[in-house]
């Protein structure tokens, strides 16, 4: 088998089919062209082992103290990415050091708790994510899980139960943020409860960072948390990567257990790209972050109109880039995920909090984010089109390849990224060298 030319005729396949598709995975996003070519500069062969120390006097920017030579432009790249997260974030440090929003959140854990310690979060069933819990990152770190009270009808964290149970148990950690999220967590709300036992607000913005950074969505450390921990890849559109955000008086401790508990070297070709991301956001981040959530919005309240059952009619749906949909008299989850992806409609199935942990394999729910077409310009008029064709895929049952002709045609006037640095190349053209 000649593996050189197979690999790249996989990766043409993938970019050929991805750009034919509606891309609504939640927890992704795409790369302007200005973010990808810094991501296949030649940092992507570099070292840069070290932390920050002090201030520049003349720049203002942070300076490094490296174990390898070769870092003199590398250093002032990760100092404006430090300085442009700060800005954004509303923060008084950041470390751009994680490689993915676990790795961040594995880094927060570390700084802040010790082995045998309790962390208290949304349960799976909820929304947390795996790293909130025993099975995964906090498991490693040696914590005990708790979990808050939920409220499924607002799909949040019941604020009073919640504190009846943060008294109980004293976690060191109080975590917010989740997987699944509609609406902004009560951080505000329970920072008294927090104070009282000493515990630590975490708040993991992974699926929400281009939202805050936008200023559309909450400001977490305005409301109280000590450490914000994100990926910064989903609403935030840049490389895949993690991010971490704290008060003043952790950053130490922060930076120390980024370097060299948890990483040795840092993906410097990510941190380029993640600087160029952060620059599309202070220019074009809240035209886009507005745009996402109307998105949501538009398209929740068009697949209600149309018979699906959408959760949180109530409340206007969401006030993410995500909604969630049950579809468990249409087959379940997993099911209409197929369906969809034959009709070239790219979403997951989702457990629901009805939902337990043996419905994993075909669930009640679909998660659905617009944040990836609201980059491609798509804006309300289009997400009443989508409707038509999850209602044609979920309740007429119609055959995916007839919906698919449909999605291709809308699909094709919307291939260029907008709310980011002007290109002339298309959303999802593969770069040659060869």
């Amino acid at each position: 088998m000649d593996y050189y030319k197979k690999v790249f005729n996989l990766i043409s396949k993938q970019h050929l089919w991805r750009g034919s598709c509606l891309n609504m995975i939640a927890s992704e996003n795409i790369t302007s062209t200005a973010v990808r070519e810094a991501i296949i500069s030649d940092f992507g062969h570099r070292y840069a082992e070290g932390v920050a120390g002090g201030v520049d006097e003349n720049t203002g920017l942070r300076v490094f103290d490296r174990y390898y030579q070769g870092t003199k432009y590398f250093d002032k790249i990760e100092a404006l990415a430090i300085k442009l997260s700060e800005e954004l974030f509303h923060a008084e440090h950041a470390n751009v050091v994680p490689i993915s929003g676990v790795v961040a959140n594995l880094v927060a854990y570390h700084a802040l708790s010790e082995r045998g310690d309790r962390i208290i979060a949304l349960g799976l069933l909820e929304g947390g994510h795996i790293s909130h819990c025993k099975i995964s990152a906090a498991g490693v770190m040696g914590l005990k899980d708790v979990s808050y009270a939920f409220n499924e009808r607002e799909m949040n964290i019941d604020v009073d139960k919640s504190k009846e149970i943060v008294r109980k148990e004293k976690p060191s950690i109080m975590l917010f943020g989740a997987s699944v999220y509609l609406f902004p967590h009560p951080v505000g709300e329970m920072l008294d409860v927090a104070r009282e036992i000493d515990a630590r607000i975490v708040y993991d913005g992974a699926h929400v960072a281009g939202l805050i950074a936008g200023g559309e969505f909450h400001d977490p450390i305005g409301e109280g948390a000590d450490v914000v921990t994100a990926s910064t890849h989903k609403t935030l559109p840049g490389p895949q990567g993690g991010i971490i955000l704290c008060r003043k008086e952790l950053a130490e401790k922060i930076d120390n257990t980024a370097f060299p508990a948890m990483t040795s070297n840092h993906h410097l070709h990510h941190v380029a790209g993640l600087l160029v991301a952060l620059a599309e956001m202070k220019k074009y981040g809240r035209e886009y972050a507005r745009q996402t959530i109307s998105n949501a919005k538009a398209l929740a309240q068009s697949m209600y109109e149309h018979g699906i059952h959408v959760l949180c009619e109530h409340k206007n749906f969401t006030e993410s880039h995500q909604i969630l949909v049950d579809v468990s008299d249409y087959g379940g989850g997993s099911e209409i995920a197929d369906r969809c992806e034959e009709a070239n409609i790219i979403l997951n199935k989702n457990l629901l909090p009805w939902d337990t942990l043996r419905d994993t394999g075909n669930p009640s729910g679909l998660r659905i984010g617009v944040q990836e077409l609201t980059r491609l310009g798509m804006k309300e008029s289009e997400m009443e089109n989508i409707a038509i064709y999850l209602k044609q895929l979920i309740i007429d049952r119609e055959k995916p390849e007839k919906v698919r002709e449909g999605v291709e045609e809308l699909k094709k006037e919307f291939n260029r990224v907008h709310y980011a640095f002007p290109s002339q190349r298309q959303a999802y053209d593969q770069i040659k060298f060869k």
